[in-house]
């Protein structure tokens, strides 16, 4: 029993390390966030990721451009070494920004969270000392992505969101309405060859089709 035991341990921290790690997915970092591909269609690609854990910081604002500076800089002083240890933390991809579903001239609350290294995956990660930083898991989920170049804006992110979201209405899809997903994948000091995604959360089983 002892050895089953240590068994079904060993599995579970196996899988957990399984969810970051290096891959062709890694743009610009040693480790990015790993994610199994349901289906690709022509207009997207459905995925799932697994449970994985982030340091994230809420932002409000009207703007979601003036959000991620903000928060972005909190987010780049706790892995600097602004925690409990002390300690630098290697940057992963991607940066992801949970986008609520606001009207014009509406402020909403937007978090944007960087993914921890595989080793703070199993292990307890440092502990922030800016009150507005936080340490929390993501739940499993799948997701419609949408990949697009150029810079992550307010802009970019809305049209690309709305032709995504019109894609998925026109096939039945279930996803979530109220919130979406940004996901960058390079450093602000990247000018060329970006990629961004948007990433809408599916509800029930996602549909692999498309409208053609």
């Amino acid at each position: 029993m002892m050895c089953l035991s240590g068994l079904v341990g060993l599995l579970l921290v196996l899988t957990t390390e399984a969810t970051v790690g290096n891959s062709s997915s890694c743009i610009e970092t040693e480790e990015c966030l790993l994610f199994d591909v349901i289906c690709t269609t022509g207009d997207f690609e459905v995925r799932h990721y697994d449970s994985v854990k982030w340091v994230s910081t809420n932002e409000t604002s009207l703007l979601m451009d003036i959000a991620a500076m903000k928060a972005f800089w909190r987010l780049f002083d706790y892995i600097s070494g602004n925690n409990d240890k002390g300690k630098k933390i290697e940057m992963t991809s991607p940066v992801v920004m949970r986008i609520p579903q606001t009207d014009f001239f509406e402020y909403g609350v937007f978090t944007l969270s960087f993914l921890l290294p595989a080793e703070y995956q199993t292990d307890i990660p440092p502990n922030p000392t800016n009150n507005l930083v936080y340490i929390h898991d993501t739940p499993d989920m799948n997701v419609y992505v949408r990949s697009y170049s150029g810079w992550m804006t307010c802009l970019s992110d809305k049209y690309t969101k709305g032709r995504l979201s019109t894609d998925l209405d026109s096939i039945g899809a279930n996803y979530k309405k109220d919130f979406h997903y940004g996901a960058g994948y390079n450093s602000p000091k990247t000018l060329f060859n970006r990629h961004n995604e948007v990433w809408l959360v599916a509800e029930g089983e996602p549909v692999c089709s498309t409208s053609d």
